[in-house]
């Protein structure tokens, strides 16, 4: 490989700063200030670099070093980076080299042919003795030499000094799912990415698939993962999606429980996710003021995408590069986005995992869930985040409830109902029974108020009432010490729900009593533990239907969210409520003026405590074919680029 002239570097006595940029002709660039300022401590932050029109970044940590030979070195010119792959030792054949890094192309998302031009067999067992070998229509150099840290196979770039770094794919943000990127410090700490490229969006860095092994004590060992931005993970703010929140108080100085768990088991964070503000439920766009909505990727690429885990359910539906998202669940906050989104998603049983340095909405209500293309990889991250409070098991109830289900194929969204019934019903070898819930709860409280009544403003009272003092009050007050009385702006949405509360006469107390008079029942009528299958009936409810939600269409002022319906029955019976998605639907596009399409999921239920047979049980749902993957783009059944966005890159965005 032959390297290009440098460009002359200011004289460091004549300038405080001196900025330059090396390219070879393989066009492999590297971006880099080096400042000179007389009692300054310079601290690298890393490097980006361009490897044809892929964008990387180097982490400042040096992984390895490799004694060059002296013949080596002059080849080289310092300043530039030299791109090569790492392939474990062994007798290869330059045939059989061929196969493995076919196999790395078609597995890893950051690895391309540019990193074909120099090739290191990492340790001793090899007899490939040739400085030339012919891979994938490359003339590769073998590079020799000894390392003196083991290297995992995959890409990487080399100093001319011989100094080994990662590399990290940089992607755009392109549906603005992410409100920070992340990187880790590498002593628990982690730190805003120092990158931008192309896309109008923030950069996020992901590592080479390639560098991980997923072991029994890191079962997510290189699993990409985006967390909502109200957990706090340590040295990064935390906005709850709000800009004064965010630039009021520092940087975390603890990682939330859920997140902490996600890491433990060798997990990478990637990036903090866009939030409805203080995780109220908001419609894109009239209710989203501080920050602007996250874009859903689906059907004309102009529809909502629920909240409050909006950027969770965006980046999961858009990017093949983000494995699983983080989100909360209060009253929808991981369903709504997954529903909406067509992707797996779950509210767990209350109380799953502790929510230590987590925003809290309502606390009788706040869960932790996850959302994800592949139930496979959503099952392990559930398995690490909930750990030893969820236990598995395999006998499956012969019973299902339904709710307003669909009785005939009257529209396509029906059709996939009707039919995903018929399958599971098939496959449990059960009886599937339709049930009103509201009737039956008049049946059987002959004295006590419909549910609709006594439940109406249970919710609002909760997440209101509750919030207040825990989040608003200690904010304003915050703020005002440090702005001269002032207050912070909020959006319409939390400020016309705490403004109700505040003016109603329904205590905390009075709706945790009709939430428990309820869960008292439903918890011994409807889904009711058992000892064989953990839960006696699996109920099941309609998510979505493909219908619309145009983001560019002008709504009525926000009021409080009253009501009872499917949606609350999880939270007020503190039982686990899943989402699959089994299909999608066509639509009339009044932005494309097309036929697009857009998700249909399915809602499953079962008895608090059983999240792990449930868990279990889609998991065998989808090893029989009934269940599969999401895909990320415009479809998740056929990919597709998003509208409006093309993809990019060696493999494009859209690539599972």
């Amino acid at each position: 490989m032959s390297i290009g002239p440098i460009p002359t570097i200011p004289n460091p006595q004549k300038s405080a700063t001196a900025c330059m940029r090396l390219r070879s002709v393989s066009s492999a660039a590297i971006f880099c200030c080096c400042c000179y300022v007389v009692g300054a401590v310079v601290t690298s932050t890393g490097i980006t670099v361009s490897l044809g029109d892929v964008s990387y970044f180097l982490p400042p940590k040096v992984v390895a070093s490799i004694s060059l030979s002296e013949d080596v070195k002059r080849m080289l010119v310092s300043g530039t980076f030299v791109p090569f792959t790492v392939v474990k030792g062994g007798d290869y054949s330059a045939a059989e080299l061929a196969s493995v890094t076919a196999k790395y192309l078609e597995e890893d998302d950051v690895f391309q042919e540019g990193f074909l031009e120099g090739l290191y067999l990492q340790g001793e067992n090899h007899t490939l003795s040739t400085s030339q070998v012919q891979i994938q229509n490359i003339s590769a150099s073998v590079i020799t030499g000894q390392a003196s840290q083991t290297l995992n196979p995959g890409p990487y770039f080399m100093s001319a000094a011989g100094e080994v770094y990662e590399a990290w794919r940089l992607y755009s943000d392109t549906n603005g799912a992410f409100t920070e990127s992340a990187i880790a410090n590498g002593d628990g700490s982690y730190s805003v990415l120092p990158a931008g490229i192309l896309g109008q969006r923030i950069a996020i860095a992901v590592p080479s698939r390639l560098y991980y092994a997923k072991t029994e004590e890191k079962p997510l060992a290189g699993v990409r993962i985006g967390i909502k931005d109200l957990y706090d993970v340590k040295g990064l703010r935390t906005s709850n999606g709000n800009r004064a929140w965010y630039w009021l108080y520092p940087p975390a100085d603890a990682t939330a429980t859920p997140v902490q768990n996600l890491i433990d088991a060798g997990a990478i964070i990637v990036g903090k996710m866009v939030m409805s503000q203080f995780a109220n439920g908001e419609t894109a766009t009239a209710d989203w003021v501080d920050y602007h909505e996250s874009f859903n990727p689906r059907g004309d690429g102009y529809q909502d995408t629920s909240s409050s885990s909006s950027g969770g359910g965006a980046g999961t539906g858009a990017y093949a590069w983000l494995d699983v998202s983080l989100g909360s669940d209060t009253g929808g906050s991981v369903r709504g986005p997954s529903q909406v989104q067509g992707l797996y998603g779950n509210r767990p049983s209350h109380g799953l995992v502790s929510l230590e340095h987590t925003m809290p909405m309502s606390p009788v209500l706040d869960t932790a869930g996850l959302m994800a293309r592949d139930p496979i990889l959503w099952i392990a991250a559930a398995k690490a985040m909930y750990g030893s409070n969820m236990t598995f098991s395999t006998a499956y109830p012969t019973k299902i409830t339904t709710l307003g289900w669909p009785t005939s194929a009257d529209s396509i969204a029906d059709s996939l109902l009707v039919d995903f019934l018929a399958n599971v019903t098939s496959f449990l070898k059960a009886n599937a029974t339709a049930f009103n819930m509201s009737t039956t709860w008049i049946e059987e409280n002959p004295t006590v108020d419909p549910l609709e009544a006594l439940l109406n403003i249970t919710y609002p009272i909760l997440i209101a009432k509750q919030q207040m003092p825990l989040v608003r009050d200690p904010f304003y007050r915050d703020y005002a010490a440090k702005y001269d009385g002032r207050r912070p702006f909020v959006d319409p949405v939390p400020l016309v729900r705490w403004g109700w509360a505040e003016n109603s006469t329904a205590t905390v107390e009075e709706a945790v009593a009709n939430k428990t008079m309820f869960m008292s029942w439903f918890n011994s009528t409807v889904l009711v533990p058992d000892a064989e299958t953990c839960s006696n009936s699996l109920l099941m409810y309609v998510g979505s239907i493909g219908d619309t939600i145009y983001r560019n269409v002008y709504r009525d002022e926000p009021g409080p969210p009253y009501g009872f319906g499917e949606w609350s029955v999880s939270g007020f019976s503190e039982a686990p409520d899943f989402v699959v998605p089994i299909g999608e639907a066509p639509y009339n596009s009044s932005i494309t003026h097309h036929v697009e399409y857009l998700p249909v999921t399915v809602d499953f239920m079962v008895a608090k405590g059983c999240d792990g047979m449930l868990f279990s049980l889609i998991e065998s749902l989808y090893e029989a074919g009934i269940l599969k993957k999401a895909l990320a783009g415009r479809s998740g059944i056929t990919g597709g680029d998003i509208l409006f966005r093309r993809g990019v890159g060696v493999w494009g965005d859209m690539r599972e």
